[in-house]
């Protein structure tokens, strides 16, 4: 068995602190809890689970405030969690187990476990967004975390990956604008950006739709030629996205095309490419890249995954290809198929009655 600390940084999270810490207080062996700067009532809920409570001064840079968390830590494992996380029940009895069951003496020593993040929902509660992230660490490993903003944990050695997941709830709220102005704060520093950097930098002017900017931001990060492969496709993904609001349609689909210089084709990118020509009606082509989608497994990584693209998603539109062929059987078939993943849809419902009504209108 191993003992672990639970780290956190938290500020005017009162809303979401205590669900976080009454799902993981009865595993850990200790509570660290840097604050920065809270002015509603998140310190003292958290003072119901532990008086392990550090004040740090907010200096725009997350990296810094997690190391600092980590320095708190005096258990042998370090877990660390944001405030709008949760385990539910099921994952928190497998990381008891998974407590009980590793040995910190053995060889070679788990310098590092990852977890899955449950991050997208949709109405029905279903997972849409989920990716990897190194969660349960080894404090003499003394791994670091880095990066003002969108930061990351640098992890090496024995990592093992455990069918544990971290369950986001979107309920923590995050100043408009406030990552992207630390970034520009970096910029007139003279920060050098490093790729990951203007990586993200990108996806910050994207999300304060400055397009124009962002489609620059991502095209330095692809010429850095430095990209890790997850990220290069997710840019040009992105890319793709911007200039479609600029109404660049054409360069859009290219933006997205290129992402097949950095692997085989994934479904989101399949999709895209069907919507492309069905927007433009050309519906033969636009059914082989939605079939082509049903046939891809996720990829084996620890990036984001949208399992929607390679499940109900293609269906739904193969149905409306199928439909404007006027191949009601053809399109019934895959509104079932899609009813196999998402059973409550309204749009399934729907097409399940209309096509009810044209292949079985007796009924």
């Amino acid at each position: 068995m191993i003992s672990i600390s639970l780290c956190m940084i938290v500020k005017n999270d009162q809303n979401t602190i205590g669900r976080c810490l009454e799902s993981v207080h009865h595993i850990v062996d200790e509570i660290n809890i840097v604050d920065t700067g809270s002015q509603d009532r998140t310190i003292d809920i958290c003072r119901n689970f532990t008086d392990r409570i550090f004040p740090f001064e907010w200096v725009d840079h997350f990296a810094l405030a997690r190391n600092y968390s980590f320095e708190q830590a005096t258990q042998e494992y370090i877990l660390w969690l944001d405030a709008d996380d949760i385990l539910k029940e099921q994952d928190a009895v497998k990381l008891l187990e998974l407590k009980q069951t590793l040995d910190s003496s053995a060889v070679p020593t788990v310098d590092s476990v990852s977890m899955n993040y449950h991050y997208g929902f949709d109405d029905h509660g279903n997972v849409t967004l989920h990716f990897r992230r190194n969660r349960l660490i080894r404090r003499s490993a003394g791994f670091r975390w880095h990066g003002a903003v969108h930061e990351y944990l640098a992890v090496d050695g024995n990592i093992q990956h455990a069918d544990i997941a971290i369950t986001h709830t979107r309920t923590h709220t995050v100043s408009p604008g406030r990552n992207l102005r630390i970034y520009e704060k970096l910029l007139a520093q003279g920060h050098a950006f490093s790729p990951r950097d203007l990586y993200y930098y990108a996806n910050e002017l994207r999300d304060n739709k400055r397009y124009e900017q962002a489609v620059q931001a991502y095209r330095d990060f692809l010429d850095t030629g430095q990209c890790w492969v997850e990220d290069a496709i997710s840019a040009c993904s992105k890319m793709a996205d911007c200039l479609q609001q600029l109404g660049k349609l054409e360069q859009s689909i290219t933006a997205a095309l290129h992402s097949l210089t950095f692997d085989t084709p994934r479904a989101d990118l399949c999709c895209r490419i069907g919507h492309y020509f069905l927007h433009k009606n050309e519906i033969s082509k636009a059914i082989y890249w939605y079939d082509m989608a049903t046939t891809l497994n996720p990829p084996d990584t620890m990036g984001p995954v949208q399992d929607a693209y390679q499940t109900w998603f293609p269906h739904i539109q193969l149905c409306i290809c199928h439909s404007r062929m006027k191949d009601y059987t053809r399109a019934n078939w895959h509104n079932e198929q899609a009813a196999t993943y998402v059973p409550n849809d309204p749009h399934v419902l729907h097409n399940r009655q209309f096509f009810s009504s044209i292949l079985n209108p007796s009924q």
